[in-house]
């Protein structure tokens, strides 16, 4: 019953908007498979299913994508991006909730993003896995090096450096990749910098309000 009824708003959607609906929902409740904790994020298989959708809509039709998700994996999120950017037609973001992290980095392809007042995205700073700690912000590797001083820091920290400055590097180039256009080159990489530089914690929230700033 509720995915006959999610078809029918989004065949609503379609008809008023005049546009080709995708939706990517990662629901976020504490789902557990063997009493493991199981959570969704945007993979390969979400880039391979909203590749083929927008290979399939006709170039002079609009996309409108629906967002809801805490983000995921840097290559899925690019692919959707880049591919949502060269659709030729108009496209429109919708974030009901959030879209943080790779959700934004896809956001920023559109020409458009409508959010709920309350609604939010985030912070697109790359993260580096880590044994210990899960994931560390890859600006934060950067200037703990730079703290402490390379001659201090042992081989392990120096690689990981290196491989956060490649990091930091390349989603710099892709965000001014997705907005130099709408924006012109010096607000895009004023933008790139914001988002990517560690501005703010990777999950702080970026309201329409603040993000206007």
């Amino acid at each position: 019953m509720i995915e006959s009824e999610r078809l029918s708003l989004i065949r609503k959607i379609e008809s008023a908007t005049g546009s080709r609906v995708i939706t990517m929902i990662h629901r976020q409740e504490r789902l557990t498979l063997f009493g493991i904790p199981f959570y969704r994020y945007i993979d390969i298989e979400d880039s391979e299913q909203v590749l083929r959708a927008i290979r399939m809509t006709p170039p002079d039709m609009p996309i409108t994508l629906i967002l809801h998700t805490p983000g995921g994996l840097v290559l899925a999120a690019s692919q959707i991006a880049l591919a949502l950017k060269g659709h030729p037609a108009k496209k429109t973001v919708i974030v009901p909730h959030y879209a943080m992290s790779g959700g934004t980095l896809i956001a920023l392809a559109a020409d458009e993003i409508q959010m709920d007042p309350y609604a939010v995205l985030g912070p697109v700073d790359p993260q580096l896995s880590d044994p210990q700690m899960g994931s560390v912000p890859a600006v934060s590797v950067i200037k703990a090096v730079k703290v402490k001083g390379v001659e201090k820091a042992d081989d392990e920290t120096l690689i990981k450096a290196d491989v956060a400055e490649k990091a930091v590097k390349q989603l710099e180039e892709l965000v001014i990749e997705l907005t130099v256009e709408k924006l012109g080159r010096e607000k895009a990489e004023k933008l790139a910098k914001t988002l990517v530089y560690g501005t703010w914690t990777h999950d702080y929230p970026l309201t329409p309000k603040n993000s206007k700033k």
